[in-house]
């Protein structure tokens, strides 16, 4: 990996410096899971909808595109929806209250190249940013000891008030770019998600880096991935 060509990296949240992907796939089945038994819906939820569906995209999209999979339209109605009332804001929002529940009773630990990559680029002087879907990253980044790392986090929320649309559009990375003063071009997206992949291929990024932490390295790089890994610490410089 030669950071010499690059100003900036933009980093997804979930999945590629964090394991917390794993405990939003577990809030997915879980809430899914409990709908589509009490519903009599079918096929069963599996983690292969997780990949296909949800990952890496905004809550409430997961929820209706996985609803779509099965034929399935609820009305949107409110974000203030009770958590599990049957419109898609109830249904993203009880996934979101089992999410936080977990991330609370377990905490969060960072994957092993985590501090080791963002040790190497800030002593590049390359700048980082976060650049996530979920509307939980702060509190994921603070539970991580991550939050000093980055001066700059595009979420969820922040798209909502800026009117960005969520991945695979291109424009939440690209927001991060702007904001950091740095070209598509000279910027590297790092993700795990394939519409994350897709959104950083979409910006024309100057390098977009597949972290496989289960989508599969050959998928990952059909959706636009030039480089795949498996940890970060494969990205700094020997």
């Amino acid at each position: 990996m030669d950071w010499s060509q690059f100003e900036a990296a933009l980093f997804d949240l979930d999945g590629v410096l964090t394991p917390t992907a794993d405990l939003h796939m577990r809030a997915w089945r879980q809430m899914f899971s409990t709908y589509f038994g009490e519903h009599d819906v079918a096929p069963a939820y599996t983690n292969a909808d997780y990949f296909t569906y949800v990952d890496g995209k905004p809550r409430y999209d997961g929820v209706r595109a996985t609803l779509a999979s099965r034929g399935i339209e609820l009305p949107e109605s409110d974000p203030a929806d009770e958590p599990g009332a049957e419109t898609v804001r109830g249904l993203g929002n009880a996934k979101n209250a089992l999410f936080n529940r977990m991330l609370r009773d377990e905490g969060v630990v960072t994957f092993p190249g985590t501090f080791a990559l963002l040790d190497e680029l800030a002593d590049r002087g390359v700048k980082v940013a976060v650049v996530s879907s979920s509307r939980n990253a702060r509190e994921v980044l603070s539970a991580a000891n991550l939050s000093n790392r980055f001066p700059l986090v595009v979420d969820g929320e922040v798209a909502r008030h800026a009117g960005l649309h969520g991945k695979p559009s291109p424009e939440t990375f690209e927001h991060a770019a702007a904001a950091l003063g740095v070209p598509a071009a000279r910027a590297v997206v790092i993700e795990d998600a394939v519409s994350g992949v897709a959104a950083g291929r979409a910006g024309g990024f100057g390098l977009v880096i597949g972290v496989d932490r289960g989508a599969g390295a050959e998928t990952l790089r059909e959706a636009g991935a030039d480089v795949v890994v498996r940890d970060l610490a494969e990205l700094v410089t020997p």
